[in-house]
């Protein structure tokens, strides 16, 4: 059975449908692949795309063949070295003489391997989350514009001519001038018709004839096509609205918080922004750090600051509670909250902590606490967690331990909700 390889270039993506065809018949396939590939792959790297490799049992065609049956004749060639009845020696190495070598790559040869790019990859990867409670509050900061037609204008460019209406504005004004004139046409022609041909008629009939001619004349001279008929499409500028979203990052940088955490942290906050990016057509972000006092601060500072202390978790509660007052309404923005600790606090922090979280949860559509520990539950895990039951539409947390725990907690926090 042959098959045919289209390697063609693909110019302007004209092989599109037949590839987003592939990459839906594959879907299942595709989505193991790229969770693994997560695996030894950083979240910094979303700006690729990815190299993913099928097995080949997966992507079998199903053939149509003749079934066996009759008898079959083979004829095949002789041979110089064996007869009837000898034994053939065994290979040496025990390694067989068939199967296919692997590729020194270490892809072997039963994959299907090919290239998707840095929106099928992310298509992928976001497919089965969303964001709970996905509004689009404000409709505004309109900084684009579309352009739309807006009626019909007398006067444009060429390209905007508008054959339809100008052809019927032609013909509206060619009814509107010869009107009076072929009612007095039909009137004279039917009593030239109602006159009898007589000798003392003849003069009337001489007159109604003059007449008539005069007004098909005058009809013959009114323009097919004149300079007021021209109307052209008129375009204006519609706002194309925006719909805002902030994402608070809220991290511990007390001493308890090593650099491999805060590594883990980032990721995190990543990968949320990335997810949130591709929702919402604006999205801010705003830094808090925190130790036992907090601070807002830019990108830069936030990962790479050695500051150092205690840990008191209010305070960015606070600041984070004083700065959607000041600067974000929830009227406006959807407010999101990702914060990530090792689960340390004061203990005589516990309760003004709860009490702050519970001011700030009902102004959020989503907050999301990740504990960066090995260990049990933290003093702060302990506070929180009569949130989640209360909060459940708003409030999630889980535990993160290694790299490898980023993707699945982000995958659950962010799951696709249940009809």
């Amino acid at each position: 059975m042959g098959f045919l390889i289209d390697r063609r270039n693909n110019p302007k993506q004209k092989s599109a449908v037949n590839r987003q065809r592939f990459l839906r018949r594959y879907r299942e396939q595709i989505q193991r692949s790229v969770s693994d590939s997560l695996k030894g792959r950083h979240i910094t790297d979303n700006d690729r795309g990815e190299q993913i490799s099928i097995p080949t049992k997966d992507i079998g065609e199903p053939q149509f063949h003749h079934g066996r049956g009759g008898q079959i004749t083979h004829v095949v060639p002789g041979n110089e070295e064996y007869t009837r009845g000898d034994r053939i020696a065994r290979p040496q190495g025990g390694s067989g003489a068939g199967g296919q070598q692997g590729s020194p790559d270490g892809e072997g040869m039963d994959d299907f391997v090919f290239q998707i790019n840095q929106q099928e990859f992310l298509d992928v990867l976001f497919d089965d989350m969303e964001l709970p409670n996905l509004t689009k509050r404000q409709l505004s900061g309109l900084e684009e514009f579309q352009r739309r037609r807006g009626g019909f204008a007398s006067d444009g460019t060429p390209a905007n001519l508008s054959i339809v209406r100008s052809l019927r504005s032609a013909t509206a004004r060619r009814i509107a001038l010869g009107a009076g004139r072929r009612r007095e046409l039909r009137e004279l022609e039917e009593e030239l018709a109602a006159l009898p041909e007589a000798p003392e008629h003849e003069a009337r009939r001489s007159e109604l004839g003059e007449r008539i001619e005069a007004l098909r004349e005058a009809l013959s001279r009114i323009p097919f096509l004149d300079d007021v008929d021209i109307r052209f499409h008129r375009h204006y500028n519609e706002p194309i609205p925006h719909s805002k979203a902030v994402m608070f990052c809220v991290m511990d940088v007390s001493g308890s918080m090593d650099q491999a955490t805060k590594d883990l942290a980032k990721r995190f906050y990543i990968l949320l922004y990335l997810f949130l990016s591709r929702n919402y057509d604006r999205t801010e972000l705003v830094f808090i750090r925190h130790h036992t006092v907090a601070k807002e601060v830019d990108e830069e500072e936030f990962f790479n600051s050695r500051e150092t202390g205690g840990t008191v978790v209010s305070s960015a509660l606070e600041l984070m509670k004083n700065i959607i007052e000041a600067r974000y309404s929830p009227a406006e923005w959807n407010i999101y909250g990702a914060q990530a600790s090792d689960g340390d606090n004061w203990p005589d922090d516990a309760q003004r902590s709860t009490a702050l979280i519970r001011q700030i949860l009902p102004l959020c559509q989503y907050y999301a606490y990740v504990e960066i520990t090995e260990s049990g539950d933290k003093p702060l895990w302990q506070t929180y967690s009569g949130l989640e039951s209360e909060w459940r539409d708003v409030f999630a947390m889980q535990h993160i331990t290694g790299p490898g725990d980023i993707y699945p907690v982000f995958h659950e926090l962010f799951r696709k909700q249940s009809a």
